[in-house]
């Protein structure tokens, strides 16, 4: 089996460092790995399930360019499709300039772009991964949800290299109730992902086939069919999982404090203030929001 090696140019822009940011959440490493070389560059290595199949994607980041490697093309198909999927990985196709022209005059967005020009949302792998993070996060800190995640990682127990890949649904199924509970999730998260796992598998919630058609507001319904998944868990999704940047994450409290610290207030604004606020920002409301994660420390989140 040979491996396969692409690269793709990155914009002037960009950002490696929100990249470094959400990729090094977890000190421990296991799934990904972020590695600097000097002048060498960097890389990222990242383990997933994908297809079936459990893959380890490793890109090198040089200047104005990124090289990535796989050892088996097959669990992506095509040399196309392992494009599409760095490309949404890295962020690479989120219209950021658009968004900059038309907020750079703002009184209050524009300085905050100013600050961190070109900032990009990174991607998870697959859409599930970005859901079952989103429930495994909710109402909890990040250190906390990361730390659950990697327990959640370690129980599935699929090694790829010296990385663990993130599990799929078939992997979540098999872990079965005992096992996400003795992962640490509490009973009604447990519930919540073995609820996304048997929907995926029976194509209920056919997550994949959505990354290439976006129905954004069938995909909201159904996912707030599923107990447990409310407003909050569908947007973060919808932003990790497929791009979506107009979510409204007003629910996050590290935006309503970072909104309250923008707009200089005394006391803490409510979900339906920050709402309102945000409403101005279509269709970019969730990458305002990775602005606000950013301003305030947790563009891990």
């Amino acid at each position: 089996m040979s491996a396969t090696t692409l690269s793709l140019d990155l914009p002037a822009d960009y950002r490696i460092s929100d990249l470094s940011t959400f990729h090094r959440r977890d000190p421990q490493q296991i799934g990904e790995r972020w590695t600097e070389h000097g002048a060498a560059g960097i890389t990222l290595d990242k383990a997933f399930c994908l297809n079936g199949q459990h893959v380890r994607l490793s890109l090198q980041f040089v200047p104005g360019q990124v090289h990535a490697t796989v050892d088996d093309i097959e669990p992506f198909q095509t040399v196309d499709r392992l494009t599409t999927l760095i490309s949404r990985l890295l962020g690479l196709d989120q219209p950021v300039a658009e968004f900059a022209a038309r907020f750079a005059a703002h009184p209050v967005l524009g300085p905050l772009l100013r600050e961190r020009p070109g900032l990009r949302v990174p991607q998870t792998a697959t859409p599930f991964e970005a859901l079952t993070w989103a429930i495994t996060g909710q109402q909890i800190s990040v250190a906390a949800a990361v730390a659950l995640r990697r327990k959640l990682i370690l129980a599935a127990a699929l090694p790829v290299g010296d990385l663990w890949a993130y599990p799929d649904a078939d992997a979540v199924l098999g872990m079965r109730e005992t096992g996400l509970r003795a992962a640490g999730f509490s009973g009604s998260k447990t519930r919540c992902l073995l609820a996304v796992a048997e929907a995926v598998q029976s194509g209920a919630l056919p997550l994949d086939d959505w990354r290439d058609t976006c129905p954004v507001e069938a995909m909201r319904e159904r996912l707030l069919a599923v107990p447990g998944i409310g407003p909050w868990t569908v947007n973060y999704t919808l932003l990790r999982g497929y791009g979506w940047l107009d979510g409204a994450l007003h629910g996050d409290a590290a935006v309503r404090r970072a909104v309250q610290a923008l707009l200089g207030s005394d006391g803490p604004l409510s979900a339906a203030t920050v709402e309102r606020w945000l409403a101005d920002c279509r269709p970019f409301r969730a990458l305002v929001a990775a602005h606000l994660w950013a301003s305030g420390g947790v563009l891990a989140a």
